[in-house]
């Protein structure tokens, strides 16, 4: 069984609804085991619906549809490990 763990302490600052509506809306794609943890969200599956690529992807759909994407972005981290990292914004002077 392969497992994938998505990294998600930055998106906490926006809710913690919304780290239960990503892990939904994963459970929902891929038909396979997700579990959360404090600071992850683990999914454990089998084949192409929960390659790291498709996960990015739908990782990306999730901002999207949530208008987040300004703000995140998805980075790959270590072996099957994807991160949601938070957008460093230059302020002008």
């Amino acid at each position: 069984m392969k497992e994938t763990k998505i990294d998600v302490s930055e998106l906490k600052s926006e809710g913690s609804d919304l780290v239960q509506q990503l892990a939904s809306f994963i459970k929902d794609k891929t038909k396979s085991d997700v579990e959360t943890a404090t600071n992850d969200i683990i999914v454990k599956g089998e084949g192409k619906s929960v390659s790291r690529t498709y996960l990015r992807v739908i990782l990306r759909k999730f901002l999207h549809k949530e208008e987040l994407r300004e703000f995140f972005r998805v980075i790959g981290g270590k072996e099957n490990v994807l991160i949601i990292k938070e957008i460093k914004v230059a302020e002008e002077s």
